[in-house]
């Protein structure tokens, strides 16, 4: 059974970017292959892996309504071969990206087609990293519903923190399975207010590190590189590996 790390947080806290230094450090230290899973509708984890997607999950269901295009093969056999059509191969890991839901917030059909390849796909990976909407329905929707490793990533703002306890309590309400459930604060200047850190320990949020702000960043996002490739000395990069180094097996 693979391990699987999801990544949840609100919207600019940077869980995009931290999911891929999670993934970095497992590729770094031998823990592949990697499988990448981009569940979020503003779907951007290839960007920041530096990948081109040509088929989603979501293009993949709508060939298998009409078709396909291909006569004597079966439903199954056609959703088969469009999933794995639909991965994209890179170095120590493979990327499937759900797409954009056919209707308004549904996106019920695509998550049913990766549930039904993903204990096939789990086979492959010692390792999965999720990276989610604001929600947490993706992962409420697998078939175990397991999650080894839930990174909450917030910045260091009291509302930042209260919205990383709202997508906890979230999780305990879809009955999601979670191993640890942990909080990640990025982009710190100065450490973290007090009042920030009196609302983790009231909300019984465990944290596990702080990632300072890091100007590499926004250079590479104005300049259209993925952050993924940040050079070694990156200071949020070294602090998102020792905090990995003490999180994951």
């Amino acid at each position: 059974m693979s391990f699987l790390i999801a990544m949840a947080g609100k919207g600019g806290t940077g869980k995009t970017t931290m999911a891929a230094m999670a993934l970095r450090y497992l590729i770094e230290h031998g823990k592949t292959p990697v499988l990448a899973v981009d569940a979020d509708a503003n779907s951007n984890f290839n960007e920041v892996l530096g990948l081109e997607v040509e088929m989603t999950v979501g293009q993949a269901r709508e060939e298998m309504k009409k078709g396909g295009g291909l006569v004597d093969i079966t439903k199954d056999q056609l959703i088969e071969m469009r999933i794995n059509q639909a991965l994209v191969e890179a170095d120590g890991f493979d990327l499937i990206s759900m797409g954009q839901p056919e209707g308004p917030g549904c996106y019920c059909a695509a998550n049913n087609l990766v549930v039904r390849f993903m204990d096939a796909l789990q086979k492959n990976y010692p390792y999965i990293v999720m990276d989610n909407e604001a929600g947490m329905e993706h992962v409420s929707r697998l078939t175990t519903k397991d999650v080894n490793l839930l990174v909450l990533v917030s910045d260091p703002s009291w509302r930042g923190i209260q919205a990383a306890r709202r997508l906890k309590d979230l999780a305990q309400q879809l009955k999601i399975v979670v191993g640890r459930t942990v909080l990640i604060v990025n982009r710190a200047t100065n450490g973290i207010s007090s009042r920030s850190q009196e609302e983790i320990a009231a909300q019984g949020l465990e944290l596990a590190g702080l990632i300072p702000e890091d100007p590499l960043i926004a250079e590479f996002d104005s300049q259209g590189r993925p952050t993924y490739q940040l050079p070694a000395d990156s200071p949020a990069l070294q602090a998102a590996f020792a905090i990995f180094g003490r999180l994951l097996p």
